[in-house]
């Protein structure tokens, strides 16, 4: 109550004597809260509640002048109250692509995804070193770990042996291998389905993207895994391999550092996404466990379904698969491939 208040007498020194009506817009997995300002005979606005002592306003607004100049539709800044961590931004509406394409949009499925594309091009194409942080070793592997801490040890309630830790290390460590090995770009980190807004009648060109605070500068494969593996919605495969070959193409011939060779692109693709789904999945079960957020549990077995796939696909990744077969208690598969 005390915040909204806050937000409430920041809106009336903004736009005295103009009433406003607020409204919840959306929540995410921090601490920030979004609020639609609704001002009579004017057009909405977006409030992003940030407080300070849980979050800081500085990344997302240097992010956003990063993608901004790059060329991509982000929100403008109207007004901005660090200290209280308030911010004012244009409305890019109440579509994100997710609710869209469930709402029976899926026929432009493919309009959708070539905007994405293009965007997310853009936004590569404008990387330099030195303006955001590094995706480096460090990182990584603390992403990584969350697996083991929160989806093994608080979801699974499983406690590992030695014999299962080491394989966890190993394979942490080919991972990573593969990730680091990969050409670097600015990477939003959370590229996906709920984080790009359909505009509507295209205003300002689609996708609206939001949600980029946490960006830096990693592996250019790293969006792509978020965008066309979605954990909130799922493409046959025959279908995303369609939309990651155009990217590819595209990449090409704009001059990004992607593999001469599809198939080295492909690798690199599948291998960022194991890193990714295995984050994933603990970042869901610690929302869960420990923010009572259990609305992401329906989202796992989508995450695990792309986690297996791909383990599947590469023998180096088998001792990993047949880690996870024990500990979900599953008859272990066989017959990984190369």
């Amino acid at each position: 109550m005390e915040r909204s208040r806050q937000i409430e007498s920041w809106l009336a020194r903004l736009y005295p004597g103009r009433p406003v009506t607020l409204s919840s817009a959306s929540t995410d997995a921090s601490f920030r809260r979004y609020f639609r300002a609704s001002l009579e005979g004017s057009s909405t606005v977006i409030v992003m509640d940030a407080p300070p002592a849980q979050e800081d306003c500085r990344p997302w607004l240097a992010v956003q002048r990063l993608f901004l100049e790059a060329g991509t539709h982000v929100p403008e800044v109207l007004a901005q109250d660090l200290d209280q961590g308030f911010l004012l931004l244009s409305d890019l509406g109440r579509s994100t692509y997710l609710e869209a394409l469930q709402d029976g949009d899926s026929g432009n499925a493919d309009e959708l995804y070539a905007d994405a594309v293009s965007s997310l091009i853009r936004i590569q194409l404008a990387s330099r070193p030195g303006m955001l942080p590094e995706y480096d070793q460090a990182l990584l592997r603390r992403e990584l770990e969350l697996f083991p801490d929160w989806y093994v040890a608080k979801h699974l309630g499983a406690t590992l042996t030695e014999t299962q830790r080491e394989v966890i290390r190993q394979s942490f460590d080919l991972i990573m291998a593969a990730n680091l090995a990969e050409a670097r770009v600015f990477v939003h980190r959370d590229y996906h389905s709920r984080n790009l807004m359909k505009i509507a009648g295209g205003q300002g060109g689609n996708p609206g993207i939001i949600d980029f605070q946490d960006a830096v500068l990693g592996p250019i494969s790293y969006d792509l895994v978020s965008l066309f593996k979605d954990a909130y919605i799922a493409w046959d495969e025959e279908q995303t391999l369609d939309w990651l070959i155009r990217y590819w193409e595209q990449a090409r011939k704009v001059g990004l550092p992607v593999p001469a060779d599809f198939a080295d692109f492909f690798r690199n693709y599948e291998w960022m996404g194991v890193q990714r789904h295995l984050k994933v999945l603990g970042i869901f079960a610690r929302l869960c466990h420990r923010d009572g957020k259990d609305g992401y549990l329906k989202d796992m077995p989508l995450v695990a379904a792309y986690l297996r796939k791909t383990c599947n696909r590469y023998r180096a990744l088998g001792p990993l698969l047949k880690l996870i077969d024990e500990l979900e208690n599953r008859a272990a598969q066989v017959g990984y491939s190369f």
